[in-house]
């Protein structure tokens, strides 16, 4: 019953998902379709959530195997758009992101793993994973505002934009709003990293070096972007480029070290 019920939840969000995309696909022509792609989006992360907290009663710990925090961060990305949608006409974000939450949820259906427990961590320990897959959710944002901003740059370009570029909104406002995201998302990093060092006993271990500088690396980078814009006017395509930087940087920190230990590894171990 109980793995009917997620199964369940997970064919629910996996549809809406799916239904919210090509609705806003198709409010790119129409422009009729957007409070309906949302209350569809509205449903798909509902039940998405439903199955992070559902799962996490039912093995009394939050799993944190590779791709059940994709999906988690998926999720936070989800809800992010669609609380900023409210006031920034950003919901267009979700034809790229909603189609990656729901392949999220399909690895994670199909690679279920042990589950890592999140339960034998201290209340600060907890502050620091929260406070990256925030950190992380909000830059990935920024880097698919940052990617859109370079197709609009060079659409703009040959004065004959394709029609989802026409359904953007102005370049000066994606630009705001890509610079409001790093802001955000670089003071959810700086938490993380500052209770990592605090809170951490090696944090610079053999097994985090790799993940705390990249980290460092990324937060520097995006620093950079916010000063940068400041004091110097940083625009185009410096602040694209410094921000796909600074997210490949953090996928590495983040991912780079579980795809190896869980997949590769794990893998060549069975074999």
């Amino acid at each position: 019953m109980t793995n009917m019920f997620l199964v369940l939840l997970n064919a629910t969000a996996i549809f809406f998902y799916l239904i919210s995309s090509l609705i806003l696909l198709k409010d790119i022509q129409t422009n009729q379709f957007k409070q309906r792609a949302l209350i569809m989006a509205w449903v798909a992360v509902i039940s998405h959530a439903g199955i992070i907290i559902f799962d996490a009663i039912q093995q009394y710990a939050l799993d944190f195997t590779l791709f059940h925090i994709g999906s988690f961060i998926s999720l936070i990305i989800s809800l992010f758009i669609l609380l900023a949608s409210f006031s920034k006409p950003v919901e267009k974000l979700g034809i790229l992101l909603f189609p990656i939450a729901t392949l999220m949820l399909l690895l994670d259906m199909n690679f279920a793993d042990d589950v890592k427990t999140i339960t034998h961590y201290s209340s600060a320990m907890n502050t620091h994973i929260i406070s990256s897959i925030i950190a992380f959710s909000l830059l990935t944002i920024a880097a698919v505002q940052a990617l859109l901003l370079s197709l609009q740059n060079k659409q703009l370009k040959t004065h004959n934009p394709a029609r989802f570029m026409r359904a953007l909104p102005p370049l000066q406002a994606m630009e705001a709003l890509l610079f409001q995201m790093i802001t955000t998302g670089l003071l959810f990093l700086s938490l993380s990293l500052v209770s990592g060092f605090i809170f951490i006993e090696d944090l610079f271990s053999q097994h985090l070096a790799h993940k705390t500088l990249l980290s460092i690396f990324a937060w520097f980078i995006f620093s950079s972007l916010l000063i940068g814009r400041k004091y110097y006017g940083w625009r185009g395509k410096t602040a694209i480029n410094g921000t796909l930087y600074g997210f490949i940087c953090l996928l590495l920190s983040y991912f780079g070290s579980k795809l190896v230990l869980e997949l590769i590894l794990e893998k060549a171990v069975n074999t």
